[in-house]
């Protein structure tokens, strides 16, 4: 049986027409269910596929910006193709691919044959869970969730850290603002100083990512980052939450930091730019 392709721009019809699908690995699929509810939430516009095998729900691929690199679920590269002909057939380019390290390179293999350009890897992430109980960081301090006294704040380190990944920070302060509304901006204090933040996204089938962890040069290589993770990753785990976040694989610090931490390596994805 072939494998069939929906295009859609509503969040709500994907999350309808895909859940068995999606809530069948919320922590491997937890990436796009946050991006398909927080769509939901705001109205952002988005592109949306859903592979068919079977009258199954097999696969996801989300564009949300439109002008974002694609991010996708796991799925097998049959229904890769079948999406990304679907995608070349509609006439949408993308800036890349972003997601489950085979299926990225299957998805990213097959674009560049079919538009005959380049898909180029860039970054390596690994996907953890919080899975034990690790080393308790010994940094004095208290973790914090941000108010709007912090706007300013959040906003410059926001910016910071979406320039030190290497994405758009044109959207800054209006993620700032969601994200003092919806209580989701955590920082760590020391002695009535601000020295580090972290984010945690809306809860998802029961699995909240922490992203979004930020420290200030200046003030790195003191364990506050390490201090606002754990402390808050305790705090989500108290209230029945699995945690889970991204690191970038060139960076063997925060991996073992969060190593330490109890959070054990669970994915690998890849992050592919097409010229």
């Amino acid at each position: 049986m072939e494998f069939r392709v929906r295009f859609s721009q509503d969040p709500g019809f994907v999350l309808r027409s895909a859940e068995e699908f999606l809530s069948s690995e919320p922590v491997l699929h937890n990436l796009i269910l946050s991006l398909l509810h927080a769509r939901v939430a705001s109205g952002d516009p988005g592109r949306y596929w859903i592979a068919f095998h079977a009258e199954k729900a097999v696969g996801v691929v989300v564009q949300s910006p439109l002008d974002f690199p694609a991010t996708l679920t796991p799925m097998e590269s049959e229904a890769v193709l079948a999406i990304v002909d679907a995608i070349a057939e509609a006439g949408v380019t993308l800036a890349g691919v972003n997601g489950d390290a085979a299926t990225a390179a299957s998805f990213a293999g097959q674009w560049g044959e079919r538009w005959k350009s380049a898909a180029t890897p860039f970054q390596g992430m690994r996907l953890y869970e919080l899975l034990e109980q690790g080393e308790v960081p010994r940094i004095e301090g208290q973790l914090r969730q941000a108010g709007p006294s912090d706007r300013g704040l959040m906003i410059e380190w926001t910016r910071a850290f979406q320039q030190e990944i290497g994405e758009s920070a044109k959207d800054t302060e209006l993620r700032v603002d969601r994200g003092l509304a919806g209580g989701q901006l955590w920082v760590w204090d020391q002695n009535g100083e601000t020295t580090s933040m972290a984010v945690s996204r809306d809860p998802v089938q029961g699995v909240v990512r922490v992203s979004g962890v930020y420290t200030p040069p200046e003030k790195r290589k003191h364990g506050y980052a390490a201090a606002c993770v754990h402390s808050l990753s305790k705090h989500l785990r108290a209230g029945g939450y699995r945690c889970v976040l991204y690191t970038d694989l060139a960076n063997p610090t925060s991996n073992s930091i969060y190593r330490r931490i109890g959070y054990r390596a669970v994915a690998e994805a890849l992050r592919y730019r097409f010229d």
